[in-house]
C-alpha cells in the first residue's frame, strides 16, 4: 500500500497496544485524538477474553480513552456469532468475568467446548471433561490462540497452549473464531463499509494483529510494547508495513504517510 492509497479505516489491538491492564501506554490518549481528526474510520479489535465488552469499556473509560461500545469488536462476539449459528450448546471455559456476553447462550447438556483465558479453571477435572468431550466428537472452538499476553507483572501463558494440549491428546483441530483469522479481520471492516485494502492495523502481536492483518490484505503496524519481543517482526512473512516503537508513533506515520 503506498502512501497515494485511499485508506478509509484503521484498526486498533487493546491489550498491549493502548493499555496493560490499568495503565494507559505513554501518550495514547492524545494520539487517539488526533487520530478522530481524520478522516478515517476506527475500530477497536481485540483478543481479550477475560473480560466481557462492557467491562472492558469501563476500564478504558476510567484510562480517559474516548471510545464507545460499538466501536469495539471483540473474539467473545465472534465466538457467540459462531454458536448461535451452529446452535451449540458450548461448555464454556472463559473467565467469569466475560460470561455475561454470553448471555442467553443455552450451556445445558453442552455439545461443543469453547475455550478462551480461563486461568481459574485450566484445571485437571475441567481440562479432562473438555477431553472427553472433543474426543466424542463435539466441536472443539478457540476464541482464539495466542501463546502468552502482557499483565503489569510480566508475561502470561495465553489459551493458545490450552488449546493446543486439547488439539495434541484428541488428534483434532480448532476452530480458531479470533485473530489471525481472516474472518475476524473482514467481520470487523463489514461494520465500517470498507475492505481490507483500504485498512490498516496496529497492534503488539506480530503474528496475531500484524500478520494475520496482513494475510487479510491488510497493512500492519507492530508496536513495541505489550507482549512485543526483540526480533518479532522476523516471525513473519511479509514482515510488518512498519514497526515502531508505540502507538503514538503509529498514528503519526499513519497521519503523515497514508493518508
Amino acid at each position: 500500500m503506498s502512501s497515494r492509497r485511499a485508506l478509509k479505516a484503521v484498526l486498533i489491538d487493546l491489550s498491549g497496544t493502548l493499555h496493560i491492564e490499568d495503565t494507559a501506554v505513554a501518550g495514547a490518549q492524545e494520539a487517539l485524538s488526533r487520530l478522530r481528526q481524520a478522516s478515517v474510520a476506527i475500530k477497536f479489535v481485540t483478543n481479550t477474553t477475560k473480560e466481557s465488552k462492557r467491562i472492558l469499556l469501563e476500564r478504558l473509560q476510567r484510562l480517559n480513552f474516548d471510545l464507545q461500545e460499538k466501536e469495539i469488536f471483540t473474539s467473545l462476539t465472534a465466538a457467540r456469532s459462531l454458536l448461535e449459528q451452529k446452535q451449540h450448546r458450548p461448555l464454556l471455559l472463559v473467565d467469569d468475568s466475560a460470561l455475561e456476553d454470553f448471555t442467553g447462550i443455552d450451556t445445558s447438556d453442552p455439545n461443543a467446548v469453547v475455550i478462551g483465558l480461563a486461568p481459574d479453571h485450566f484445571n485437571y477435572e475441567t481440562m479432562n471433561k473438555a477431553f472427553r468431550m472433543v474426543l466424542d466428537g463435539a466441536p472443539l472452538i478457540a476464541i482464539h490462540k495466542a501463546r502468552y499476553y502482557k499483565r503489569k507483572d510480566g508475561l502470561a501463558l495465553g489459551p493458545g497452549p490450552f488449546v493446543t494440549g486439547l488439539e495434541f491428546a484428541t488428534d483434532r483441530k480448532a476452530t480458531v473464531v479470533g485473530k489471525p483469522e481472516e474472518t475476524f479481520f473482514t467481520q470487523a471492516l463489514a461494520d465500517l463499509g470498507c475492505c481490507a485494502s483500504e485498512a490498516v492495523m496496529i497492534g503488539d502481536d506480530a503474528r496475531d494483529d500484524v500478520g494475520g492483518a496482513q494475510n487479510a490484505g491488510m497493512l500492519g503496524i507492530l508496536v513495541k510494547t505489550g507482549k512485543y519481543r526483540e526480533g518479532d517482526e522476523h516471525k513473519i512473512t511479509p514482515p510488518p508495513h512498519l514497526t515502531c516503537s508505540s502507538f503514538p508513533d503509529a498514528v503519526g506515520h499513519i497521519l503523515q504517510n497514508l493518508l
